[in-house]
């Protein structure tokens, strides 16, 4: 996994040429570690899950700096939560030295929290995800997020047609099945495959989660996250899932933002700017990686897959990360994700909104669609004058289904 490329070493590097701190988060084993590492080889190295080196940085601070001044690896520094305190000293005593603290966190529970407080204008913030098609296949970023640096534009149409597929759809129907945790799934080894899998489980609930909310009933979080498996990709009921598991609907929501918080889990909100006065405001989520959905659903072959009831909705998740991770690789800043539906069943899967304006996206698992298919999307586009509106599906080629909205293969995103 060492010599792994990610999309985000760029960004990494244009981060701490500005700041004296970054620190990138992210879910436990997507390869934070060795992507610090990678970043900056000379830097020394220190795990807060290391007695010896939780240790040294927490008992006397102030000592462990003064051996340490700069060029420094913390990693999972939410095990410390005084360090952003202590940091903010450090660095204000020359705040015009950059390039100095490297952290990683694999929880956000309290610790963007601590960083806001203690570190504002002082620490570039990323999150790093598992593996992006792109970067399992040892392949560049695609084109298509460049479509993002500018205004769209009734000829960004004429820009999507030039773009070339980076991928093959066995590359992507592979990386849909497995997703994209790197150890497993780089070994290209189906039984250690399944044992890695089933180990990671067991080590998220019982370790991370036992260690961050003690007084959690473990047995009933860990039905829970099997339950959002099944539902990843649609709108969230929250008293129906607490009846089916006979819990609370506040517990629900508790459990909703532990799995959010550890990056587990996306929540992702309602887009209310709509002309539309019906709009469901229901939050809707994905499990975050599509591996580990259809692991915990049983599915680990692709013909299985092919025939899994719920697959439009996992595709629609899977394809729903992979643009997020495209873009949280580039240098965009304030951008969103949205889901839009109204009371009638009108919906669009995916809504984009920042500088470049707003750009609808619609996911299809098959290769063909039906012009009737296209008619929520459609209205989206002209009720809010919009240039275009992207359908995302299995298909081989881009071309206009209808005016103002284009087909766009999932092999060239």
């Amino acid at each position: 996994m060492t010599g792994l490329k990610r999309n985000l070493e760029i960004k990494i590097n244009r981060l701490l040429k500005n700041f004296p701190v970054v620190i990138i988060l992210g879910v436990r084993q997507c390869g934070k570690t060795t992507l610090a590492q990678i970043l900056r080889p000379k830097w020394r190295y220190f795990d807060l899950e290391r007695g010896i080196d939780y240790d040294f940085i927490t008992r006397d601070f102030e000592f462990f700096i003064k051996e340490h001044p700069h060029s420094i690896i913390i990693d999972e520094a939410q095990r410390f939560p005084n360090l952003f305190q202590e940091l903010r000293g450090v660095v204000d005593r020359d705040r015009q030295r950059k390039n100095r603290f490297l952290l990683t966190g694999s929880s956000s529970l309290e610790l963007i929290k601590n960083v806001s407080e203690s570190l504002a204008g002082r620490v570039g913030i990323v999150e790093l995800a598992t593996l992006k098609t792109n970067e399992r296949y040892g392949l560049n970023i695609p084109d298509f997020y460049q479509l993002f640096q500018g205004p769209l534009t009734h000829k960004t149409t004429e820009f999507i047609k030039s773009l070339k597929a980076h991928l093959t759809h066995d590359q992507v129907m592979e990386m849909f099945l497995t997703g994209g945790y790197p150890e497993p799934v780089l070994a290209e080894d189906a039984l250690f495959y399944e044992s890695w899998m089933e180990n990671y489980v067991q080590t998220y609930v019982h370790r991370d989660i036992r260690s961050l909310f003690p007084k959690l009933d473990l047995s009933k979080y860990q039905r829970f996250v099997s339950m959002l498996t099944a539902l990843s990709g649609t709108i969230i009921n929250r008293s129906e899932i607490g009846r089916s598991l006979d819990i609370s609907e506040k517990s629900i929501r508790d459990y909703l933002q532990i799995a959010e918080g550890s990056y587990i889990w996306r929540n992702i909100p309602s887009y209310e700017k709509s002309v539309s006065k019906s709009v469901v405001k229901m939050p809707k989520g994905n499990i975050r990686d599509s591996g580990l959905t259809h692991f915990l659903q049983g599915i680990t072959r692709r013909n299985k897959l092919l025939t899994y009831p719920q697959v439009g909705a996992t595709f629609e998740a899977f394809v729903f990360e992979e643009i997020i991770k495209g873009l949280q690789s580039t240098m965009l800043t304030n951008w969103s994700y949205f889901y839009f539906r109204t009371k009638n069943g009108a919906e669009i899967d995916m809504i984009l909104e920042g500088s470049f304006g707003i750009l609808p996206v619609e996911v299809k698992f098959g290769s063909t669609v039906k012009l009737r298919q296209l008619k929520a999307l459609k209205a989206f586009v002209y009720n809010n004058d919009l240039p275009l509106g992207i359908v995302i599906n299995n298909s081989d080629d881009i071309r206009l289904l209808a005016d103002r909205i284009i087909q766009l293969p999932v092999t060239f995103i």
